[in-house]
């Protein structure tokens, strides 16, 4: 590293964990710097929450290494305890001691006498907007209150970093988005490095610095939540972060068939199957057009016929489902607002070809 560059407050280099001879975190390396929120996102049971507990030091890593601050932790064979690598530790289940106060729990991890425990209680309690509860107990409070609190108890003692699993899948739905938000705000004042361990692709977009995009125990794809979105790896990423279509076709002189017309595929020999992927608010119904034929512009490309199967409401969105003339194929298609055509109508519909992603078919797929 060049002198004067920041280390990164945790860095993990190549971590393989496995347990009863499957391994279930597979050369996995992130860095995380100060101030920074990163997510390791994907579904249950990919080596998130191991990755996590290797990195607090509750599970030991089969290979690899663990920094902090630029300085090794944990090896195969050199280990800094839990409670000796300034990590501070937040779970779905908040785990408050309901024996106590909330300004005790607070304070329970904290060193230092009297006076400076209480000045570090009333300073978080007062950032996490809980300076009235000090007195009450746990079983006094909200969920979200009770998220708080654990916050505030996490970062008492000035954690380097914070890793944070799954914190807020216990709340209620309505609450979550005001709970991580003011969350976020806290970290970031406290300048806390955070890795948080979530399955909700909505949940790592909105609080996000770094997205980890974690697949089968390998992180399959690293970057801003923008860039992961609108440049996803393989279908299996984009299906991750929304609803897709998918029109499978065949290279034939570098050209794939398709409802919209022909699809260009540079350097992909005959014969070869590839998945081309475009999300429903991508797919453009002609309101102007409606049955009557096609009016495309040349943005658009070649328009399709599709007939209406089915359309529902959604709250803020209607969504379609098309079958399509070409092929008998279902696309789906999102509307904002109140869109819902009559079963049996058809529409045009067009695509952007800028907004659709081209994958090869793995084998056996």
């Amino acid at each position: 590293m060049p002198a004067g560059a920041e280390h990164p407050r945790l860095e993990i280099r190549n971590i393989r964990k496995s347990f009863a001879g499957r391994e279930v975190v597979s050369d996995v390396s992130l860095r995380v710097m100060p101030g920074q929120v990163t997510c390791l996102l994907g579904p249950s049971g990919c080596g998130k929450s191991t990755t996590l507990r290797i990195i607090a030091g509750v599970d030991m890593q089969d290979s690899g290494e663990i920094y902090v601050d630029g300085e090794l932790v944990c090896d195969t064979v050199y280990r800094v305890p839990p409670e000796g690598r300034s990590i501070g530790l937040m779970f779905q289940d908040f785990a408050l001691f309901p024996h106590l106060s909330v300004g005790e729990n607070v304070a329970f991890g904290l060193k230092g006498d009297k006076s400076h425990k209480l000045a570090r209680v009333r300073e978080l309690l007062g950032k996490v907007g809980l300076a009235h509860a000090e007195a009450k107990f746990p079983h006094e409070l909200s969920g979200g209150e009770q998220q708080r609190v654990a916050l505030a108890r996490a970062l008492a003692p000035r954690p380097s970093i914070m890793l944070m699993d799954e914190p807020f899948s216990g709340l209620d739905e309505r609450l979550k988005d005001e709970i991580r938000d003011s969350t976020l705000d806290v970290l970031k004042a406290e300048g806390t490095a955070v890795l948080l361990v979530t399955h909700e692709p909505d949940e790592a977009m909105r609080m996000a610095d770094e997205i980890a995009l974690m697949r089968d125990g390998k992180i399959v794809q690293q970057g801003a939540p923008y860039n992961i979105y609108n440049a996803p790896v393989d279908k299996d990423a984009a299906a991750f972060f929304s609803d897709i279509n998918v029109i499978r076709g065949t290279v034939k002189n570098a050209l794939v068939a398709t409802p919209f017309g022909e699809f260009l595929c540079p350097g992909r020999e005959n014969g070869t199957q590839v998945d081309i992927v475009i999300r429903p608010q991508h797919l453009r119904i002609d309101f102007d057009r409606a049955g009557r034929g096609p009016n495309p512009t040349p943005q658009d490309g070649t328009p399709a016929r599709g007939v209406v199967e089915r359309a529902r409401f959604m709250g803020r969105e209607s969504l379609v489902e098309f079958r399509m003339d070409f092929d008998g194929s279902i696309l789906h298609a999102t509307v904002p607002s109140v869109f819902l055509p009559k079963a049996g109508s058809p529409w045009w519909l067009m695509l952007r070809r800028e907004r659709c992603f081209v994958f090869p078919v793995p084998k056996g797929a």
